[in-house]
């Protein structure tokens, strides 16, 4: 496989970022709708953590079956293909037909996640000229989270103030999808001779020996941040509208982007702190942001947990960047791609598992017990990975 990284004059990297983000924003659009839903058909709050669960059972598939496919067939193919799956991820919800189309939608969505995770983010680093390959790799991390963040913003917003709740944000995205599709055909394609559409070729969990004094503590900090992320976009909006009491769609998808904007300032931070310092440091920040979520569910302040929000992303971004630097470096290059891959399969899992438990204790608890419980044992997996890596550091050859 080889990369050109001449774009003409054709869009450059910020043309994918914005694919990129359009992309990205589709798997968080549903969010702050969820209480309607469980309105509209009945089901309880465990039922909205095992769909949002079904997301992250398509995003590790697609991982494992499929990680490396745009090194192969382009980069081009597979953005228009997870443009394509998100297109029809919305039509599931749009059909209104009850929960076996909410997880087919959620699990579209995943499928076209795990598509973008590795060929949106190598497309935006390889369509920067390289004086500007820093700032096109804070693009690609901005049009990640940034997209994460502004699906819920977007459609608590409309749900909120504009008619047809439950239509309205994903015919809304439709369009941005069809205007995702143009700038995509515009794109140059950064990799020559790229195969026809060449069968699969699963790369499975790999962790070479080599990699996993390093790997182990990296997947544990990125679980711990990707369960903070699976609680805001899977239970938040129930925990405002519930034992903070604030009903308003618009309010609950501002909390749920409040988290995805701290983790794009931290993974903004990582670079100048170096992985070896902005790893442990992004854990005990983590753990202050779970402490504050905490002690909103308990003082029932709304305005404590954006703030909860706001550092839990912030140590969340710079332990996950960091983490992943950690691990692209530890990892011999023959082993590279599926060692990340791994990498992945372990934060999506963190963002997935937990996140139905904390549905299963509100069977017991009720919604605050269960936020409370949630928050001290992930508080415990992030102070425990960060104090060993304070007293054993990571290498030196991991330092950026």
């Amino acid at each position: 496989m080889i990369v050109r990284h001449d774009a003409g004059r054709r869009p450059g990297y910020p043309a994918a970022a914005a694919v990129f983000a359009v992309g990205m924003a589709g798997t968080t659009l549903p969010t702050p709708l969820y209480g309607l839903y469980r309105q509209e058909l009945g089901f309880s709050e465990l039922m909205v953590t095992v769909v949002f669960a079904v997301y992250a059972v398509g995003v590790i598939t697609v991982l494992l079956l499929a990680g490396n496919y745009s090194d192969r067939v382009g980069r081009r193919p597979v953005l228009l293909t997870g443009l394509a799956f998100s297109a029809v991820s919305a039509v599931c919800f749009l059909a209104e037909g009850g929960l076996p189309l909410l997880f087919a939608g959620r699990l579209l969505s995943g499928f076209s996640a795990g598509l973008f995770s590795g060929a949106a983010t190598a497309a935006v680093l390889e369509l920067a000229p390289a004086e500007r390959k820093t700032r096109a790799g804070f693009a690609a991390a901005a049009a990640n989270m940034g997209g994460l963040g502004c699906g819920p913003l977007l459609a608590g917003i409309l749900a909120q103030y504009a008619p047809r709740p439950l239509s309205l944000p994903f015919l809304v995205h439709l369009a941005l999808l069809v205007v995702a599709c143009v700038l995509v055909l515009l794109l140059p394609e950064t990799v020559e001779d790229p195969e026809r559409w060449p069968r699969l070729s699963p790369q499975g969990v790999v962790v070479p020996s080599e990699a996993r004094a390093v790997f182990v503590p990296s997947a544990l900090a990125a679980f711990a941040g990707f369960s903070l992320l699976g609680l805001f976009t899977a239970v938040a909006p129930a925990f405002v509208s519930g034992p903070l009491g604030v009903t308003n769609l618009a309010v609950s998808g501002a909390a749920v982007f409040s988290v995805f904007l701290g983790s794009t300032a931290g993974q903004s931070l990582t670079e100048r702190l170096g992985a070896r310092r902005a790893l442990p440091c992004g854990c005990f920040v983590l753990v202050a942001g779970l402490a504050m979520v905490g002690a909103s569910l308990a003082v029932e302040l709304l305005p404590l947990l954006v703030a909860g929000a706001v550092c839990g992303g912030l140590g969340q971004g710079l332990a996950f960047r960091a983490a992943l630097t950690s691990v692209a470096a530890a990892a011999p290059a023959e082993h590279r791609g599926g060692t990340i891959s791994t990498f992945f399969v372990v934060a999506y899992t963190g963002i997935s598992l937990p996140v139905v438990g904390v549905g299963a204790l509100t069977v017991a608890l009720g919604l605050r017990g269960a936020g409370l419980t949630f928050t001290a044992c992930v508080a415990v997996v992030a102070a425990c990975t960060g104090t060993y890596l304070l007293r054993r550091p990571l290498p030196e050859r991991n330092r950026e």
